[in-house]
C-alpha cells in the first residue's frame, strides 16, 4: 500500500496496516466497530507532524488514540490511527514551584502521579481506568472523575495545550493576550474568529449551556470569553488538532483520607439525601447499587472487599469521602454525616472506612464498576448510551425514578453506580447488541432521556464524552444555531474535516448497526471447540465477555498482563488478543485464522499466567483460550521437536532421569548450550532444569493419622525431589497419613505440559486417569494436596473445561496446595506441628501467577508464618517470565528477563543475604537462580528446616 510505503520511509516510528493490526484497533470500549485504514505509532511530535502531512497529501483522515477505553466511540474510525500510548509519555516540564506541568499526550495518570509524587502535587482528575487511561484521552474527553465536586474537571485543570493542526502548522493554545501579542500568525487567526464567533452567539451560548459541573458535550463555546483558547481544544475529541504537549494545573496531595460507606435499602433514599450529604463538603460522593454489589461478590479480586464493606443486603450504598491535612477533623466530618443520616431516617447506616488499605480497596471496586456490571455472561449486557447524564441534584430522585420507568416500559432493567454528588450516575440498560429489536428500543430510550434532562434542566453528556452515540443528538439537546457554531469552530481549525470525522460534527446516526461490534452480518464461524465452554454459551460468547475497558493495560499492581508491561504494545495485551480472537472466531479475519501465523504471533507472548482470570473485571481468561488456538495450530501444522519435548515430558521422565549425569552435561560441555539452541530453541544464556538420578519415590503410608494425598508433580520428582520429600516429612509430623497414589505403575499427571503445546485429548487422558485414580479419595473426602501451583491448580479449572460433571466438581473441591491446607488446619485448630524460630529471621515471598490468580497468597503467607518469629514480606511482583517452557526457549529469553526485571530481579537482589527467598513455582525458583543468583525455595523446605 502507498500510503505505508510512505510512512514507513518518513517515520520514525511503528507502521502497522495488517488486517490483524487494524482489527485490533477497530474497537474501543463503545459498542462500535471501524476498521481504520492503518495504525502508526509515533515516537515523538516529528513523526506525528510528518504522519499527519502525508495523510493529508494522500485524503486519509487521521484520528488521535490514547487508550482507546472511548466509551461512546471517540477512538474508531476509518482512519489513520495514530497512537500515543507507546512512545509519547513522559512528563517534559516540572514547575515544583508553581504546581504546573508539561507532559505528552501518552502518559497514563497513575504514572504521571507516580512521577509527581515525591514533588507533594497531584493531577486529581480520578478517572476510573486511571491506571491506563492517558492525559491526551482525558483532555479530548474533557474527563472528569469522582472528585470533580472538589477540584473540577479536565476544563479548569488544562492550562495550554502545544497542538499539530490540519495544515501542517504548530500552535500554542492558552492564556491569550487582548492585542495577540507575541502569537503567530495561525494563532492571531484562530484567536480572532473565535472571538467572532462568541460575540455574535454569546446570548445563545449562555441560555443552552447547562449550569452543572458535569457538562462535556459539544465543543465547550462558554469558555470562548474567559481568554484561554486552550479551553476549546478541551473535549474536542481529536476533531481539532493532534495534541503533542499538554500544561496541566496540579494539586497538593491530601494528608489524610476517611471514608463513610453509607447503606440504604432503598435506592430512591440513596438519591434523595445525596443533596445533603454534599452540604457537609465530602470530596466525592459515590453510587454502588445492589447488582453491583451482588456482581462484585461473584469476582475473586473483589469478594472479600465486599464481605468487609457491605453489612446485610442494602438496595444502594454511597461511598462518601473527606480529605485534608487535619485528620481528627475529618473523623469530625464523619461524625457529622453519622448524625445526618440518622436525621433523615437511617441510624447505623455507616461502615467507617479508615484504612488506607481498605479505601484503596474500595476504589478499585469503585473504579472496576463498569467493568463489573460488564461481567453479565451472554449476549445482554449493560449498555452504554445515556451513561452519564448529569442534573442538579435536587433532581436527582426524580430523574433516576423516571429513568427507571422508562426501561420499565421497555421491559427492560438498569444498572447504576458513579457519581451521586454531581447528579451524574452512570446508568445501563441490558440489551443484546444482536438483536435488531434492542437497537430500536435503545433508540426510543436515548430520545426520552434526551427530554428527561431538557426537563430537569441537565446535561445529556456528564463524563463520557459525544463520539457516535451521542453527536448525533446535540442538535437536539442544544438547538441548531450551537450546532452550526460548532461546524464553525471545527472550519476554523479543521476546514477540510481531516481530524476524526463523524464526531460531535455531522455524525452519522447512533444506531446505525454497520458501524457496531456485533454489525447486521456479524456470525459465529463453523468451529467445534476443544474444551467446553458451555458456561458462556460457546467459545465465542467467552471471547466476547472482553468489552474493551483496558483494564489489562495497568503497569501495576497485580499480575495481568506481563508481556504488555514489558512491550507496550496492544498486540500483546488480553484485550487485543481477545479482539482478534473474535474477528477470527466471526470469520472477519480470512478463513482459518484461528490457526494463522498471525494468530500464532498475537498469542505469542501470552505467559499463560491466568491473571487476567482474576484482574480481568470480565473474567476473560486468556490462557484458556490460548489453548484452543494451539490446539487448532497443532490440528493443521503437527508440533515441533521443542514443543513435543515439553508435551511429553511427563511420560518419558522416568526413562530420562536414568541418563540424567549424561543429560546434565548440557550445561557444563562447552558448546553443548549452543547446540541445545540452535537443534532445539532451548537459549544458550538459560541453564535447564537438572535431572536427579534419585528422583522422589512413594513410601509406604503410616498406619495412623488421618490420611492426605500427596500429589507429586512431574517437576518435583524428577527435579527437586527435596521439595516432595519436605512435604511429606512436615505432613508426617504434624500426624497426617500421607498417601502417593500410582495409576497403572505411572505416577499421576495433570496434564499441563500438554495443554500448553495445545494437545488438549492427550491432557484429557491424564486427567481420565486422574480422576480414576483418585476417585476412592475424593469419594471419603480425603484432602488431594499438591505442591505445584501450576499443576495443581489445573485440577480446580482446566479439568472442568476437560471433563465437566460430578467427578471432575468433587476432585476440585478437595484438591488444595500444600500451604492451603496447612493454613485451614491451623485455622480450624486442627494442626499439630511442633516448628523452631529459624535462623533466617525473613522471609521474602514471590508468588506464583496461578497462586494469585487463585486467590492462593493469603494462605501462603499464613502456612509461612506457623514458622516463629519470621517476618514475611511479599514481593509486588508480576510474572516471573519463566512461564513454564517459555523463559527457556531462545526466542523469548529476551522478552523472560524484561519481565522478571521489572520488579522481581530488583528486590531479590536487594534482599539481605541472609533472608529467605521463598518461591513455590519451580519455574520462578529457576529464574530467580539464574537472573539473582540466589536460592529460592518451595514453602514446603521452609517448614521443614523449622521442625523440631
Amino acid at each position: 500500500m502507498a500510503l505505508a510505503a510512505r510512512l514507513r520511509r518518513a517515520l520514525r516510528g511503528e507502521v502497522r496496516f495488517s488486517a490483524f493490526d487494524r482489527g485490533r484497533y477497530s474497537t474501543d470500549a463503545s459498542i462500535y466497530q471501524i476498521e481504520p485504514i492503518g495504525v502508526v505509532i509515533p515516537r515523538d511530535a516529528d513523526d506525528v507532524r510528518a504522519a499527519i502531512e502525508i495523510a493529508r497529501g494522500e485524503g486519509v483522515p487521521v484520528l488521535p488514540r490514547g487508550a482507546g477505553t472511548s466509551q461512546c466511540g471517540q477512538a474508531v474510525g476509518e482512519a489513520l490511527v495514530l497512537d500515543t500510548s507507546k512512545y509519547m509519555r513522559d512528563v517534559l516540564e516540572l514547575d515544583a514551584e508553581n504546581g504546573t506541568a508539561w507532559v505528552q499526550p501518552g502518559i497514563v495518570l497513575d504514572h504521571l502521579n507516580k512521577h509527581l509524587k515525591t514533588s507533594g502535587w497531584t493531577f486529581p482528575i480520578d478517572v476510573s481506568p486511571t491506571n491506563r487511561a492517558t492525559i491526551g484521552g482525558m483532555t479530548a474527553n474533557n474527563s472528569c472523575g469522582a472528585r470533580s465536586i472538589k477540584y473540577g474537571i479536565m476544563l479548569q485543570n488544562v492550562l495550554a495545550i502545544d497542538a499539530t493542526l490540519a495544515d501542517g502548522s504548530t500552535v500554542q493554545l492558552g492564556p491569550t493576550p487582548g492585542n495577540l501579542a507575541g502569537v503567530t500568525a495561525r494563532e492571531a487567526d484562530i484567536a480572532q474568529r473565535l472571538a467572532n464567533l462568541y460575540a455574535r452567539e454569546e446570548d445563545e451560548i449562555r441560555a443552552r449551556t447547562p449550569t452543572v459541573l458535569r457538562n462535556v458535550g459539544g465543543y465547550r463555546l462558554e469558555t470562548l470569553g474567559g481568554g484561554n483558547l486552550a479551553k476549546i481544544l478541551v473535549g474536542s475529541e481529536g476533531t481539532l488538532g493532534f495534541f503533542n504537549r499538554i500544561k496541566l494545573q496540579l494539586h497538593r496531595i491530601p494528608t489524610h483520607r476517611v471514608q463513610a460507606i453509607c447503606h440504604f435499602a432503598r435506592f430512591t433514599d440513596a438519591m434523595a439525601t445525596t443533596q445533603y450529604i454534599v452540604q457537609l463538603n465530602p470530596s466525592a460522593v459515590e453510587l454502588v447499587d445492589r447488582t453491583m454489589i451482588e456482581l462484585a461478590r461473584n469476582i475473586p479480586a473483589f469478594a472479600s472487599t465486599i464481605e468487609r464493606a457491605v453489612k446485610g443486603n442494602p438496595d444502594a450504598l454511597l461511598l462518601v469521602e473527606f480529605a485534608g491535612d487535619n485528620r481528627d477533623a475529618l473523623l469530625d466530618d464523619m461524625q457529622r454525616l453519622d448524625q445526618l443520616l440518622s436525621d433523615h431516617g437511617f441510624p447505623d447506616a455507616i461502615v467507617p472506612a479508615t484504612d488506607p488499605g481498605f479505601q484503596t480497596e474500595l476504589a478499585e471496586v469503585r473504579a472496576a464498576g463498569l467493568n463489573i456490571m460488564m461481567s453479565m455472561k451472554g449476549d445482554g449486557k449493560p449498555v452504554s448510551f445515556i451513561e452519564d447524564c448529569a442534573v442538579p441534584l435536587e433532581h436527582l430522585a426524580d430523574y433516576t425514578s423516571a429513568i427507571t420507568d422508562c426501561f420499565g416500559r421497555h421491559g427492560l432493567e438498569g444498572t447504576w453506580y458513579a457519581h451521586a454528588s454531581v447528579g451524574c450516575l452512570h446508568v445501563r440498560p441490558v440489551l443484546n447488541m444482536k438483536d435488531d429489536a434492542d437497537l430500536v428500543r435503545m433508540r426510543a430510550i436515548a430520545e426520552e432521556a434526551i427530554e428527561l434532562v431538557r426537563k430537569f434542566k441537565g446535561a445529556f453528556s456528564g463524563e463520557h464524552g459525544d463520539g457516535l452515540v451521542r453527536s448525533e443528538f446535540l442538535e437536539k439537546t442544544y438547538g441548531p444555531r450551537i450546532t452550526d457554531a460548532y461546524r464553525e469552530v471545527k472550519q476554523v481549525f479543521d476546514p477540510d474535516g481531516l481530524f476524526n470525522p463523524g464526531k460531535i460534527v455531522d455524525p452519522p446516526r447512533m444506531d446505525d448497526r454497520r458501524l457496531m461490534r456485533y454489525g447486521p452480518d456479524y456470525a459465529a464461524v463453523p468451529f467445534q471447540p476443544a474444551l467446553d465452554w458451555s458456561e458462556w454459551g460457546g467459545f465465542l460468547g467467552a471471547v466476547e465477555m472482553c468489552n474493551n475497558n483496558g483494564t489489562c493495560r495497568k503497569r501495576e499492581p497485580g499480575t495481568m498482563c506481563p508481556s504488555y508491561r514489558v512491550t507496550q504494545d496492544e498486540t500483546h495485551v488480553t484485550r487485543g488478543r481477545a479482539n482478534t480472537l473474535r474477528l477470527a472466531l466471526s470469520g472477519q479475519l480470512g478463513p482459518d485464522a484461528l490457526a494463522s501465523d498471525d494468530m500464532a504471533a498475537t498469542l505469542d507472548l501470552c505467559v499463560s499466567c491466568k491473571g487476567c482470570r482474576r484482574e480481568c473485571p470480565t473474567g476473560v481468561d486468556m490462557a484458556k483460550m490460548k489453548i484452543e488456538a494451539l490446539h487448532a495450530r497443532v490440528q493443521r501444522n503437527g508440533l515441533s521437536l521443542r514443543a513435543r519435548l515439553v508435551a511429553y515430558l511427563p511420560r518419558y521422565a522416568s526413562y530420562a532421569a536414568a541418563l540424567a549425569p549424561l543429560l546434565n552435561l548440557r550445561d557444563v560441555v562447552p558448546g553443548a548450550a549452543w547446540l541445545s539452541e540452535r537443534l532445539l530453541g532451548f537459549s544458550a544464556r538459560r541453564s535447564l532444569p537438572k535431572w536427579r538420578f534419585r528422583p522422589h519415590r512413594a513410601t509406604t503410608p503410616r498406619e495412623d493419622g488421618r490420611s492426605v494425598v500427596l500429589l507429586v508433580d512431574t517437576f518435583n520428582r524428577w527435579f527437586e525431589p527435596e521439595n516432595a520429600r519436605a512435604a511429606r516429612r512436615v505432613l508426617e509430623a504434624a500426624g497426617y497419613r500421607v498417601h502417593e497414589p500410582l495409576a497403572s505403575g505411572r505416577p499421576l499427571c495433570c496434564g499441563r505440559t500438554f495443554l500448553s503445546a495445545g494437545l488438549v485429548d492427550e491432557a484429557r487422558s491424564e486427567a481420565k486417569r486422574m480422576l480414576d485414580a483418585l476417585a476412592p479419595y475424593v469419594e471419603t473426602s480425603i484432602p488431594i494436596i499438591g505442591l505445584e501451583p501450576s499443576c495443581l491448580l489445573t485440577l480446580r479449572d482446566e479439568f472442568s473445561a476437560l471433563l465437566p460433571g460430578d467427578a471432575t466438581r468433587a476432585l476440585s473441591a478437595r484438591a488444595v496446595l500444600f500451604e492451603e491446607f496447612l493454613a485451614a488446619e491451623s485455622k480450624a485448630g486442627r494442626l499439630s506441628l511442633k516448628l523452631k524460630p529459624l535462623a533466617a529471621r525473613d522471609a521474602f515471598l514471590h508468588g506464583h501467577c496461578h497462586q494469585k490468580s487463585f486467590g492462593v497468597m493469603p494462605a501462603t503467607v499464613a502456612a509461612l508464618k506457623l514458622v516463629p518469629e519470621l517476618n514475611v514480606q511479599q514481593i509486588e511482583s508480576s510474572c516471573c517470565g519463566m512461564a513454564g517452557a517459555f523463559g527457556y526457549e531462545a526466542a523469548h529469553y529476551d522478552v523472560s528477563m524484561a519481565m522478571a526485571e521489572l520488579s522481581l530481579l530488583p528486590t531479590v537482589r536487594k534482599a539481605p543475604t541472609d533472608a529467605l527467598i521463598v518461591a513455590d513455582g519451580t519455574s520462578c525458583r529457576h529464574q530467580i537462580g539464574d537472573g539473582a543468583a540466589r536460592e529460592a525455595v518451595h514453602v514446603a523446605r521452609v517448614l521443614e528446616m523449622a521442625l523440631i
